[in-house]
């Protein structure tokens, strides 16, 4: 009997016994942990060292370096730089004096000019039916004499043939 009651090796016995070693799996999730650890720091410092010796420059655009242009409306490749050139042009333009159009004598100046010239001026405005510039006189409410026009009957009454 004292042959039976040793133990016998899990192959011998047909199951896995119960038997965990509690050392094995702190040491196996350390090791996980560990090359997790390593595996970001060694991202960091290869990361820093391509930034430091290989700098990228500006973003790449694939319209950049293709020799035939897709039709209109393109993709701007410089947006930011693009809108700030554009505001500075505006602002040049409303912020100096320029010619719009020499031959007719027309001339752009400062808005701030203009609107100091507009409050000692004053505003432009309509009196008696008349606008000022060279637009023509309101047309009166009744037709021309002579025309063919049948005025138009008051609100409320019938139309007599």
């Amino acid at each position: 009997m004292d042959e039976h009651t040793k133990t016998t090796p899990p192959a011998a016995r047909g199951y896995e016994g119960d038997e965990v070693s509690v050392g094995r799996l702190f040491a196996f999730a350390g090791g996980v942990a560990g090359l997790i650890i390593f595996g970001v720091l060694g991202s960091i410092v290869v990361f820093k060292f391509f930034v430091r010796h290989q700098p990228l420059g500006p973003p790449a655009s694939p319209f950049e370096d293709v020799r035939t242009l897709p039709p209109e409306p393109r993709l701007q490749i410089t947006a930011p730089q693009d809108l700030k050139r554009y505001r500075s042009e505006q602002d040049k333009a409303l912020n100096s004096y320029g010619w719009v159009d020499p031959d007719a004598g027309i001339v752009r100046i400062p808005v701030t000019h203009a609107m100091e010239i507009l409050l000692q001026k004053g505003f432009p405005a309509r009196s008696n039916g008349q606008v000022v510039g060279k637009e023509r006189q309101v047309p009166p409410t009744a037709p021309p004499a002579g025309s063919s026009q049948v005025a138009p009957a008051p609100v409320g009454t019938k139309e007599r043939p």
